[in-house]
C-alpha cells in the first residue's frame, strides 16, 4: 500500500479523498488550516495523520511533510495538491484582498507544495504528484476570472514538471472536475446554472485514484489530464478543434 498527503484535506474534495484512499489502505495523511474540519476529521477518522497546513507558507510545507513522512519511513507516493478557495464575481468588483487570496492559494500554494515535496516524490519509486486543475482552465470564464486564471497555471505547471520530472521517476498528473458538490459551487457564478453542478466529490477522488493507478496506455503515452465526468471532456476535446471564435461563442453563452 502506499501513502499519500492531501492539502485541504479536512472538507469536500480533501476529505473524499482520503476516505477512497484508505477504503483501500494507504496511509492517509490530511492537513489543513481549518482547525475545526481538521477536529472533525480526527473524531471521524483516527487512523488518519492529520495537521495544520498554509499552502502558503513555504516553511508550514516542510514542517508538515516532514511530520507525515515521519510515519511512513520517508515514502511520499502522492501529493494531492488538493486546497483551493473560489470567490466569484467581476474582476472589477473584487477587492485587491480576494485576488490575492486565490492566486496566493490556488496558484502559489500550488508550486510551494510541488517544490518541497519534491525531495521526498523522488526518494519513492513510481511516486504521484497530483494537481487540482478545473474545467474552468478549458477556456477563461468571466465572473471566477483569477480562479479560472490560476487554474491554467496549475494546467502548465503540470505540463511543465511532467516533462522536468521525469528523470526522478515522478509521474506528474492534473485532475479536470466541472462543478462539484462543494463548498466551491456555493457561488453565484451563471454556469453553475447553466451546465449545473453534477458531479460529487466522491467522483472527483475516484478520478484521482484512478490517475495514480494508470493503465498501459495511459503509461504509454504519458497521460497527464484526467477530465471528471462527461461534460468536462466534451468541453475539452471540443476546444481542441473548434476555432477559437466558436469556442469564445460557446463559453460566452454558458458563463454570461
Amino acid at each position: 500500500m502506499g501513502s499519500i498527503f492531501i492539502s485541504g484535506g479536512a472538507a469536500g474534495i480533501g476529505l473524499a479523498t482520503a476516505q477512497r484512499f484508505a477504503r483501500d489502505g494507504w496511509t492517509v495523511g490530511v492537513y489543513d488550516i481549518s482547525e475545526d474540519s481538521l477536529e472533525s476529521v480526527r473524531a471521524a477518522h483516527p487512523e488518519f495523520i492529520t495537521g495544520t497546513l498554509d499552502v502558503t507558507d513555504p516553511d508550514h510545507w516542510e514542517a508538515a511533510l516532514a511530520d507525515f513522512t515521519a510515519h511512513t519511513g520517508g515514502r511520499l507516493d502522492v501529493l494531492d495538491n488538493n486546497a483551493g478557495i473560489l470567490i466569484s464575481g467581476d474582476l472589477a468588483a473584487l477587492t485587491p484582498a480576494a485576488i490575492k487570496a486565490q492566486i496566493d492559494i490556488d496558484a502559489l500554494g500550488v508550486a510551494l507544495g510541488a517544490q518541497a515535496a519534491h525531495r521526498y516524490l523522488a526518494a519513492t519509486p513510481g511516486a504521484h504528484l497530483v494537481n487540482i486543475a478545473s474545467a474552468s482552465a478549458i477556456y477563461g470564464q468571466p465572473g471566477i476570472a483569477v480562479y479560472s486564471a490560476t487554474k491554467f497555471f496549475v494546467a502548465g505547471l503540470t505540463e511543465a514538471l511532467e516533462l522536468e520530472w521525469q528523470h526522478d521517476d515522478i509521474r506528474v498528473v492534473s485532475i479536470w472536475p466541472l462543478w462539484a458538490k462543494t463548498a466551491l459551487a456555493e457561488t453565484d457564478a451563471k454556469s453553475t446554472k447553466t451546465l449545473g453542478v453534477r458531479l460529487t466529490a466522491e467522483d472527483v477522488a475516484e478520478k484521482i485514484w484512478e490517475s495514480v493507478h494508470p493503465n498501459a496506455v495511459d503509461r504509454l503515452t504519458r497521460r497527464t489530464s484526467y477530465s471528471v465526468g462527461a461534460q468536462t471532456t466534451v468541453l475539452s476535446n471540443a476546444a481542441k478543434f473548434i476555432p477559437n471564435s466558436v469556442s469564445r461563442l460557446v463559453n460566452k453563452a454558458l458563463a454570461q
